[in-house]
């Protein structure tokens, strides 16, 4: 297959690493595997087979928690999706218009606007207006389809909130799975979706179940207020990460 044969050992590692340190994150925090792995893909792969790989990625492993996510989201996490689902295509359609080099700007600059999200002050508990949650849901979208990421407004929509942790992460994560089935359907209709970045997709879910398992491990010993200063520091290291790759 091509995907294969274009990678040297060298890049097979950096991917393999890449996803078990990525998934490894998601499970302590509930995010973080597309910001961190997209933009690494990206150095080894063309943008659009970086986002289409990470959306697969998500897809996987969001299908074998998809019951307890079900259960324990918010219900604002369904509005969401469903945004997510109906501007995820515009997203695709202008990354695949954009330069590549162009394309791994911008996904340096959507790491870092997460990070900047999250320094804003706490809020209550209660859902955000419908004008806010709508905007997430559009900007999730629109990331979702241009770099992988839906990451960035749905984090600070969660976490920047008093709610419980499992409640926070199962929203998160209910979100970016639908959001990941979303950017597949885009990526089918823009004739990007390939089978080889399906199969290596699966080549490396063994691993990225093994990190997430190991990251759900740590999460479950550490306090609320460890659990938040995780989010923001793994959001300030993706950020100076995807930065300093640009250069």
């Amino acid at each position: 297959m091509a995907i294969f044969s274009a990678l040297d050992a060298l890049q097979i590692a950096v991917a393999l690493l890449a996803a078990l340190g990525a998934s490894f994150v998601r499970g302590l925090t509930g995010f973080g595997m597309a910001i961190l792995l997209v933009p690494v893909l990206a150095l080894a792969l063309p943008p659009v087979e970086a986002v289409v790989l990470g959306n697969a990625l998500s897809l996987l492993i969001g299908l074998t928690e998809v019951r307890m996510l079900v259960r324990a989201a918010e219900p604002s996490a369904w509005a969401i999706s469903a945004l997510v689902a109906l501007t995820t295509p515009l997203g695709l359609a202008a990354l695949i218009l954009t330069g590549p080099d162009a394309a791994r700007l911008v996904i340096a600059l959507i790491a870092f606007s997460a990070f900047l999200a999250m320094l804003l002050p706490p809020r209550p508990a209660a859902v955000p207006g419908a004008w806010v949650t709508g905007a997430a849901g559009v900007m999730s979208g629109l990331m979702t389809g241009y770099a992988g990421m839906p990451g960035p407004p749905v984090v600070p929509y969660y976490a920047g909130r008093a709610l419980p942790r499992v409640t926070i992460k199962a929203s998160m994560l209910l979100i970016f799975t639908l959001a990941a089935l979303a950017g597949l359907a885009a990526a089918w209709w823009q004739g990007v979706l390939r089978g080889d970045l399906l199969v290596l997709a699966l080549a490396l879910l063994p691993v990225i179940l093994i990190g997430n398992r190991l990251g759900m491990v740590v999460s479950g010993r550490i306090s609320d207020s460890s659990w938040r200063s995780a989010v923001g520091l793994v959001l300030g290291l993706a950020a100076l990460g995807a930065l300093a790759r640009l250069f």
